[in-house]
């Protein structure tokens, strides 16, 4: 081989070598974790055999740039109104994006919440039609319908491409994380870290699979349960409205 020719390969080889690593370098690696949801010993804080299912584990830099977040998953998003439920019961969005709530049942519904993450009150809207929300703030909002109280779900808005939601197992996987040093926060519906130093744990995200330690939470009560309608006043009970 002439030395030209010789040069050549190597070169093409260092490229494609470079490319490789500039690849997994752009895929990142994978975070993952257990989740464990422990009973709370005050009678009345939760349910028995609380899950471990639902918690919502994410990351943000700890290096803000001014740079808008990275989306994630584009959409579309929808909290479908079906047999008197809210499918999915939870459903975590990027910041900014709007939540379509169509109605799917034969008979009106009225959505709304009153929490910090979003407030709004879409008003009464028949069977077929649909309404839509945007999540313009980051954080948790607790969804209702102002005439079936056994109807709740959970919008979680944020910022960052870098979360997942653990199964019924525990098991959470976060993946695509690039190098660097992250935040870890941690919600769920009915359940809290007992441990106020989690609230400053950090990641530190190399090139190789992260494995966390254990997350652990206690039970509490669960803010579906026994929720008032729009106006804060107790829901009439079911033999007094039409739907």
């Amino acid at each position: 081989m002439r030395p030209m020719q010789r040069w050549t390969s190597f070169a093409y080889a260092l490229f494609n070598l470079t490319l490789a690593g500039l690849y997994v370098q752009a895929q990142g690696v994978e975070v993952t974790a257990h989740v464990l949801v422990q009973s709370n010993a005050v009678a009345g804080k939760h349910k028995d055999n609380p899950s471990s299912a639902d918690v919502v584990v994410w990351l943000t830099s700890s290096k803000a740039d001014g740079r808008p977040a990275a989306t994630g998953h584009p959409g579309p998003f929808r909290l479908v109104q079906k047999d008197k439920m809210f499918t999915p019961h939870l459903l975590v969005v990027p910041t900014g994006t709007s939540v379509e709530f169509p109605n799917e049942d034969p008979f009106f519904h009225n959505v709304f919440s009153l929490f910090n993450g979003k407030r709004f009150d879409l008003g009464l809207y028949e069977s077929g039609t649909s309404r839509a929300v945007r999540f313009d703030r980051e954080g948790v909002s607790y969804i209702f319908c102002n005439i079936h109280p056994e109807m709740g779900a959970v919008v979680l808005a944020l910022s960052t491409p870098y979360y997942g939601v653990s199964i019924a197992t525990g098991t959470v996987a976060i993946h695509n994380v690039p190098p660097g040093v992250y935040h870890l926060h941690v919600w769920s519906e009915a359940a809290e870290s007992s441990n106020p130093v989690d609230a400053e744990r950090t990641v530190q995200v190399g090139s190789a699979l992260v494995h966390l330690d254990d997350i652990v939470l206690q039970g509490v009560a669960d803010p579906m349960q026994h929720h008032k309608n729009k106006f804060g006043d107790d829901y009439r009970t079911s033999h007094d409205t039409p739907y």
